[in-house]
Order: C-alpha cells, then structure tokens, then sequence
C-alpha cells in the first residue's frame, strides 16, 4: 500500500467514525420497536406539553426537539411536522373516545342506565389521566389546520351523538327523565371534559374513584324522579309522580309526530 492509499484510508475512517449513526427508517425493521416506540411517546409527550403550555403556532420543532433531548435532524427521523404531530394527538383525543363511546353502546346486555354510568366513567377516565392533551386542544383549536380541525369536529359530533342516543333510549324505558337529549349531553360532557382544568393526574385507582363519582353525579342529572318527591306524602307525592309521567308521555307523543323534514332541520 503506497502512502497516498493508507492517507486516504486514514481519511475515510475518520469520517464514517464522524458521521453520525443512521437512523433506521420506519419500516426497515419487521415488527414492533421498542426503542422507536418509547421515542415517539417521549417526543408526543412533550409535545403535547409544549403545545398546551404555548399553543401550536408558538411551538417549533427545536422547542419538542430540545425537549425531548434529541438534535432536529433526529426528530425527522420520528416525525415530519408539527402538523403530524397535533393530527397525532387530535385523533388520540377525539377518536378514541367515540370509539370507546360507540363500543358500550352496543353492548345488549347494558340497560340505558348502566350505558350511561360506563361511559360517563370512560371520558372522565380519559380525561383524568390525559388532562394536558384536551387542554393543548382547547388552546390551539383556532389554530388547527383545516383537515384536523374537520377531524376534530367530526370526533365530537360523534361523541354527542353516543351521549344522546342512550339519553333518549333511557327515556324511552321510563329511565330517565323527559329531558332534552341533546342540553343533557352537552352538560354531562362540559362536565366530564372540565376535569382537564382541575384534576391532577395521579394513581389510577384516585382517577378511577374520581371518574365514578362525576358518572354518578351524570346519572343523577338525568335520573327518572321517582324516588325526588320524597318530602311529598300521601295524593300529593302522587300527584308529583302523575305529573312526572305525563311530561314523559307528551315527549313521546312529540317524538312520534313529529314530521320527517323536522328531523333534517
């Protein structure tokens, strides 16, 4: 080997000994990631952090990059955008739940009343233990871009939905109160949702007890009154349970004559 060739081998080791490692691409390796998983949480983590504590457009991909302890140039190597990134936690958010929601709706073996307590314990669980993501969307919903912010107001007229079709099956099993399905819905969904504000996250079972006690207080709202006139004696607690039962009747027979282009109002 002349001298000019081992200069020259000198001189391309210490460069690949200088480049950085490549990173794999998404799908070079067959199955799951562990090391590319446990990233992508660490950089959706932080930043949904970011987001909710500055809103989308005043965080940029070297604030989630400095975050997550990682170079720019690595983060492309997990995410292409911050759009990629908020559309990512949009459908986590928004998605699941009506998923989650269309899910124990369709459970047979569940009365009206006990559909609504599952799912009023659902969202409140989603939301006690994800406070910082519903916040981050509440703060850039303005900003959102066109085809997420579709997506987000298609999760949550999904979400209405599912809250009102079992209202109204509770109504019509004498369950639940002749309320209006939808105020009820959105009220039992502010409610749920305004976890976010004040609750801070901690063991499952503080959430879990947290979100039965909002799900019973859901139930409570929309509960038949049977049992509410209990300071009522004798003809008038009767007259209190009539009256009751008439307000029902007279929903039905709204429901039931109402007119199909009413429906399309």
């Amino acid at each position: 080997m002349t001298p000019e060739e081992a200069g020259t081998g000198r001189r391309s080791r210490s460069k690949a000994a200088a480049r950085p490692p490549v990173q794999p691409a998404e799908d070079s390796t067959p199955g799951r990631n562990p090391r590319r998983e446990l990233v992508e949480k660490q950089i959706l983590e932080q930043a949904t952090r970011l987001f909710a504590e500055r809103g989308f457009a005043s965080t940029t991909l070297q604030d989630i990059a400095d975050a997550t302890g990682l170079t720019r140039p690595a983060l492309y190597h997990y995410v292409a955008n911050k759009d990629e990134l908020l559309s990512r936690l949009v459908s986590e958010s928004t998605e699941v739940p009506a998923a989650l929601l269309h899910d124990i709706n369709e459970r047979t073996e569940l009365g009206p009343t006990e559909k609504l307590r599952e799912m009023a314990v659902a969202i409140a669980m989603l939301q006690a233990q994800s406070t910082d993501r519903f916040r981050l969307i509440i703060r850039s919903e303005a900003e959102l871009p066109e085809d997420i912010a579709r997506t987000y107001q298609e999760s949550r007229r999904h979400v209405l939905k599912e809250f009102v079709d079992v209202i109204e099956a509770g109504i019509r099993a004498g369950e639940m109160r002749p309320v209006d399905p939808r105020t009820a819905a959105l009220g039992i969904i502010g409610m749920l949702n305004w976890i976010a504000w004040w609750h801070q996250p901690g063991k499952e079972d503080t959430d879990h007890a947290v979100a039965t006690q909002l799900a019973e207080m859901a139930l409570r709202a929309v509960a038949h009154e049977e049992s509410a006139p209990t300071t009522l004696e004798g003809p008038a607690r009767a007259i209190a349970l009539l009256r009751q039962d008439l307000t029902y009747l007279e929903r039905l027979l709204e429901d039931t004559t109402r007119k199909p282009e009413d429906d399309r109002k």
